[in-house]
């Protein structure tokens, strides 16, 4: 009989191993899961912020085209004023140097 019951105190004490083994198995597996969770999070929070400074620097470069682009039509138009304008000065000029 004390074979028997030692053997049954063996079997308890390896039943209870392979249950605190178990526990810190799926302790470490959550803790793995965490650290993954935590790392996809802060690529996904540093992909969301490179995304919206990526769209402010658009939005400011387009904001410059623009204004390039209307300056650029100012400058046109003063540009075909002046010609106008000294056209209508030479027409204006020759017509009082010419001979009625």
């Amino acid at each position: 009989m004390g074979n028997q019951e030692e053997q049954s105190l063996k079997e308890a004490k390896r039943a209870e191993e392979r249950a605190a083994e178990e526990a810190k198995r799926l302790a470490r597996e959550q803790e793995r899961e965490k650290a993954y969770l935590a790392r996809e999070q802060a690529i996904e929070e540093a992909q969301k912020e490179r995304k919206a400074k990526r769209s402010e620097k658009r939005a400011a470069e387009e904001i410059e085209q623009l204004a390039r682009d209307q300056a650029g039509r100012e400058a046109y138009i003063a540009r075909e004023k002046a010609i106008a304008e000294a056209q209508e000065a030479r027409r204006l000029k020759a017509k009082k140097q010419s001979p009625e």
